[in-house]
């Protein structure tokens, strides 16, 4: 089948997933509480950007799959109604793959509902796992006639198979959690800034591995920005996700609120203040702005799931350079500001795309936007625009010539499963 035949059923499916998109959007809701607002927006994405995969035709066009024809890629992926779910699906079916789908156990309507819209136009060449997801790793592992797999989710449950992979001589590639810096300098549009923050931070009620979440602002507009912030975040609707007008609905996981709770009383513990929120009722999270957090809390070491916002002082570029690259994450940064946000966000950038590296590098961030917002700069994200991360947010491992090596840095799906026909 050829690029042009392929991408035609990619034109069917977003025309298929509109025809199905309040449908999908009520099981959303239904299935992981996210915000009817938030699902709404997700749809439409999703059918915009199975669109613009017209644009990877020169890319793509004389790719063919890793491990030949017929052969699989096993693609495990998070929650399921993110625009990027169809993405990275139809990025590994473009190159000639067959894709073997694994959900998240949480939203098991979703995923009928996305079988059955994808059965009729695919067929066996995309497939949904229905089992666990350590045995979907099992047999992925297992299986010869699948070449590589791609995985989206913690760093934790993936760096136990290194040494399988090795032996098999299969392909991982490997998308994680992050824990974003967002940087504002005393020079920056704080409008913009702000904007960004609540879009990036609130959205699916911080439950995004990309949303802020260590902020570090410069501490001449410290106290002015968290006065925008607080004002802002308390005009954010609270409950039911299914009124249109809800901001923010309960977090899905019991873990992460568990966790949130635990994150909040060390902050306050250790010195920091909550200016706005704090509350949890059940696995509703309110919006909660921390004040001067430091750096060794649990809120700004660990990936925190939820709409939590921690917040710290700077007082140099250097300062905050350092402290931005001190994590085991790198997946993503924000900077806004003039000629020294500039530098820092150049500092912070990795290289365009992955590249072999003898061991996770630490403090290189895979995107860095800089006075942009994640609207323009995730445009393309995973079509035409390489995405991933450094340290604990991202790699590839294969064996190449015999050799078993790794990768860091942003990536396509569909070219890291493919190679030059």
């Amino acid at each position: 089948m050829s690029f042009d035949e392929r991408f035609e059923k990619v034109l069917r499916l977003a025309d298929a997933l509109g025809e199905h998109r309040e449908q999908m959007v009520e099981l959303a809701v239904k299935d992981l509480r996210f915000t009817v607002k938030d699902c709404g927006i997700e749809a439409d994405l999703a059918i915009d950007e199975l669109k613009m995969f017209e644009e990877t035709e020169s890319l793509l066009r004389d790719r063919k799959p890793l491990g030949g024809p017929g052969s699989r890629v096993s693609l495990m992926l998070p929650y399921n109604v993110s625009a990027w779910v169809s993405t990275a699906i139809v990025s590994v079916y473009l190159v000639g793959n067959r894709v073997n789908v694994k959900f998240s156990s949480r939203g098991p309507d979703v995923m009928k509902l996305t079988e059955s819209i994808y059965w009729p136009i695919f067929g066996d060449d995309v497939s949904f796992y229905q089992g666990g997801g350590r045995i979907f790793m099992e047999e992925s592992l297992r299986e010869s006639d699948v070449s590589a797999v791609v995985v989206f989710g913690s760093d934790e449950n993936i760096l136990p198979y290194e040494q399988a992979f090795r032996n098999t001589g299969k392909k991982l590639v490997f998308e994680g959690p992050g824990s974003d810096p967002f940087i504002i300098f005393p020079d920056a549009d704080l409008e913009l800034a702000l904007t960004d923050l609540m879009a990036g931070k609130f959205m699916y009620s911080g439950q995004t591995c990309t949303a802020p979440k260590r902020i570090y602002i410069h501490y001449s507009v410290y106290d002015e920005f968290l006065a925008m912030f607080v004002d802002r975040v308390q005009s954010l609707k609270v409950g039911d996700p299914e009124d249109d007008r809800t901001d923010v609905s309960p977090v899905v996981s019991d873990l992460a609120v568990k966790r949130i709770g635990e994150h909040l009383a060390e902050a306050v513990r250790l010195g920091a203040e909550i200016l706005a929120g704090g509350r949890i009722e059940g696995n509703l999270v309110y919006p909660t702005v921390v004040k001067n957090a430091a750096d060794e809390m649990l809120g700004m070491r660990e990936e925190l799931f939820g709409p939590v916002a921690f917040t710290s002082t700077f007082t140099s570029a250097r300062e905050v350079l350092a402290r931005a690259r001190n994590h085991k994450y790198g997946l993503r940064a924000a900077v806004f500001g003039g000629d020294d946000a500039l530098k820092v966000a150049k500092t912070l950038k990795g290289e365009l795309y992955c590249h072999p590296v003898p061991s996770y590098t630490f403090g290189t961030f895979g995107t860095v936007a800089y006075n942009e917002t994640r609207a323009t700069s995730s445009r393309g994200a995973f079509i035409t625009k390489p995405v991933g991360g450094y340290g604990y947010s991202g790699w590839v491992w294969e064996t190449v010539g015999g050799k078993f090596g790794m990768k860091q840095g942003p990536k396509l799906l569909s070219k890291e499963t493919s190679e030059p026909s």
